[in-house]
């Protein structure tokens, strides 16, 4: 068994422990992986893989030949949108209403509706993007796009070893999902959460993270930060 065979084994292993099912969707973050090695994970039975950068996705998801829902979940420039959409099942880093309507407009004229998760973030840290938990009019104005389907929200946790503000974190964007979920008609309603990485990821199932985005579970440490 290879390594990232025995990887995943030891990841869906922690994973059922803590939700004895297998609705938590893995997403293999795939940012400098070769693509001899999103393959293997491919063959071991992940189907969804995000990638970080446009550019970088661009040269290797031609490679990838066996169908594989693709999700970008860095941050998107407005100036590779329209790369983005062609690229990508899923939008998971749309940070922003102004964002949202970019891709709206984008994909009414291509008559395509684009499938995206809304980012909030629910750490306050400068460092990241994202709507505001006190956002909710924002968020639910994404709702009325056109040519854009919002399936969920997305947060990135804190920084921080401290257990108490990682889960407020993720239990911040549970609640804001479930409020934001009562004020819309149940065809608009939201499935998806998704929060928890390599580090967290245990942390976010326990607060309702249907889908965890991780990389070094999987492919093991980067070689570089590129």
């Amino acid at each position: 068994m290879s390594q990232i065979a025995e990887n995943l084994k030891r990841l869906r292993k922690k994973i059922f422990k803590e939700t004895a099912n297998d609705k938590v969707k893995i997403v293999a973050v795939t940012k400098t992986r070769s693509t001899k090695e999103i393959n293997e994970a491919i063959s071991c039975g992940i189907v969804s893989i995000g990638e970080n950068r446009v550019q970088e996705a661009e040269e290797k998801l031609q490679q990838i030949k066996t169908p594989t829902e693709k999700r970008l979940i860095g941050k998107l420039q407005s100036n590779k949108l329209k790369k983005a959409t062609a690229l990508f099942d899923t939008i998971d880093s749309v940070h922003s209403y102004s964002l949202a309507e970019k891709i709206s407009k984008h994909c009414q004229t291509l008559k395509k509706e684009q499938r995206i998760l809304l980012q909030v973030n629910t750490s306050k840290e400068a460092s990241k993007n994202g709507f505001l938990e006190n956002e909710s009019k924002e968020i639910l104005k994404c709702f009325s796009l056109e040519g854009v389907k919002v399936e969920g929200l997305m947060t990135i946790g804190p920084h921080t070893k401290n257990k108490t503000e990682i889960e407020g974190a993720f239990r911040s964007l549970r609640l804001l999902f479930l409020n934001i979920n009562k004020a819309l008609p149940k065809e608009k309603q939201m499935t998806e959460l998704s929060m928890g990485m390599s580090d967290d990821f245990l942390i976010a199932i326990k607060e309702g993270s249907t889908m965890v985005r991780v990389g070094t579970s999987i492919f093991g440490g980067r070689k570089t930060d590129a």
